[in-house]
């Protein structure tokens, strides 16, 4: 069973969230506390700004200083109840007898068109379905539905629709009916997945909660026709405990006080008696430092990303698309070139699939992986990619190889990719070029290391590296890292300082042989 940690860090305002699966860094997101935030989820009170008829689509404003887009067809079948209520409710009337009282309109034509709908300067209540991604403003829907862990509430709605991973008749029997019972009126829902085998008192009391939140926004709206933020979707970290708890999170490891109340609270309601896996971090030592999270950070976000010996991707973005070249590096194997670039490609394959997640890529993804010719081996290839994506929530779709060996990825975009600078200014040139983060600089000697001692059979090495770099390698006796590494891997390894070098400047050379076998210099 996968063992999988949430590890959240708190400070100045802003949340970082890192989510691991046995130790591997697999998701990272960040929020900040800032109003000007806008995620998905959130709904707004905005106002028509300009109608587009040739598109069949309007700019709407909330706020924003790019305008957010809302076409015909993300109005919504039950968009009338809406806009009625949006326009007639005002603070002289009693709403939960005026929302009960609203009648569901009939469904908006498939055909129809934007501007018999909408007009410039209207209020319009709207949910944020996409965030803004570089020029573009957020893309909206006039649909609301508020999401729960086991059940999504939708309002002016009389329909209950249920998952259809929950097999058993008797099952989807019961939650229909349960459901049913418990809804207000003009009230629908979506019983997701996980509603599955839970008690009564669990689901009334979640969809309690949905409705509290939907009718705080009602006297928002009754006041004011101003553009406003009605509420906000839950923040990420509830967000992500919400989609992705169950018997597999061990640990949740929080390091601020308000916080852990807030996500405590939050798992006692949604999946009562595992809020004990959580848990208020407050040792001295960093979070992210503690858990291993900085490092994985350092050597997963960089344009190069180091994979198994000696092999790496070249990450690059572009307003388009997303390009992944797949590069067998120093790896040399006897097992003739066919065997070899099946092997690479699936090292590279498990790291794509991880960093799609990590960096929450979307539109359109191009791999170069390396070329093979064996069929049998590009049908591998492709199979083993369609598993390793099957744990991603977002949707995705996934072709084969082309005959040149690239495979194209699409995957849902909804918020902006997740760029994080991994550089650190050159001590040596102070700042006018860059160098590869040193956090992570004796984790790729150690791969050169293991490459030439198991891969390659050679025994005796020699390491020319900075003198602080042999510092670090050589401190201790006998528990020094080279030590460590000489046991680990049954090699002779020496280190030598040369103070020409700068600090991420390395040379390996084959000690029996004398022959210079890689630098940092190639």
């Amino acid at each position: 069973m996968d063992d999988k940690k949430l590890i959240v860090d708190v400070s100045k305002g802003s949340a970082a969230l890192a989510l691991l699966e046995n130790g591997r860094l697999i998701e990272y997101d960040r929020e900040s506390d800032s109003n000007k935030q806008y995620c998905v989820g959130d709904v707004y009170l905005g106002r028509v700004k300009k109608l587009l008829p040739s598109l069949n689509a309007a700019f709407v404003d909330i706020g924003d200083e790019k305008e957010a887009f809302i076409h015909y067809l993300d109005l919504g079948i039950n968009f009338k109840s809406f806009d009625f209520f949006t326009k007639q409710l005002n603070a002289s009337k009693n709403y939960n007898a005026f929302f009960g009282k609203v009648e569901l309109s009939d469904p908006l034509e498939k055909e129809g068109k934007i501007s018999e709908y909408l007009h410039v300067g209207q209020p319009i209540m709207v949910q944020i379905v996409k965030e803004p991604i570089s020029t573009k403003g957020s893309r909206l829907t006039a649909e609301i539905s508020i999401a729960g862990r086991n059940i999504v509430l939708m309002p002016f709605s009389n329909k209950v629709s249920i998952s259809q991973k929950i097999a058993s008749r008797a099952e989807r029997t019961r939650l229909s009916r349960l459901i049913y019972s418990i809804l207000p009126q003009n009230y629908g829902a979506i019983i997701r997945t996980a509603a599955e085998g839970k008690k009564a008192a669990i689901l009334d009391a979640e969809l309690k909660g949905l409705i509290r939140k939907w009718e705080s926004s009602w006297e928002k709206v009754a006041k004011s026709k101003d553009i406003q933020l009605l509420f906000r979707e839950n923040s990420r970290t509830t967000t992500l405990i919400r989609d992705l708890l169950n018997d597999s999170f061990t640990d949740i490891q929080i390091n601020d006080a308000n916080t852990f109340e807030e996500v405590c609270s939050y798992v006692s309601t949604i999946s009562p008696g595992q809020e004990t896996i959580v848990h208020h971090y407050t040792q001295k030592e960093n979070i992210f430092d503690h858990f291993d999270v900085t490092r994985q950070i350092k050597g997963s976000f960089g344009r190069v990303v180091s994979m198994k010996k000696g092999t790496y991707l070249v990450i690059d973005h572009t307003e388009a698309m997303h390009v992944i070249d797949v590069n067998s590096g120093t790896r040399l194997k006897n097992d003739g070139q066919e065997d070899n670039a099946l092997e690479v490609n699936m090292f590279a394959a498990d790291e794509i699939a991880r960093q799609l997640r990590l960096r929450d890529m979307g539109g359109i993804v191009i791999v170069d992986f390396i070329d093979m010719e064996d069929n049998e081996h590009r049908n591998k290839l492709f199979q083993y990619m369609k598993d390793l994506m099957e744990s991603d929530r977002a949707k995705h779709t996934i072709l084969p190889l082309t005959k040149f060996g690239l495979m194209q990825i699409t995957r849902q975009r909804v918020r902006p990719v997740t760029e994080i600078d991994t550089e650190e200014t050159c001590p040596v040139c102070h700042g006018t070029g860059k160098i590869s983060s040193t956090l992570v600089f004796d984790e790729m000697l150690e791969r050169d290391l293991a490459f030439y001692a198991q891969d390659k059979g050679i025994k005796k090495l020699l390491l020319e590296v900075n003198p602080v770099m042999a510092a670090y390698l050589t401190k201790g006796m006998l528990s020094s890292i080279r030590r460590r590494w000489c046991r680990k891997y049954s090699c002779s390894l020496k280190v030598v300082a040369e103070s020409g070098f700068a600090i991420n400047q390395y040379q390996w050379q084959n000690l029996s042989t004398r022959e210079m076998l890689s630098s940092s210099f190639d």
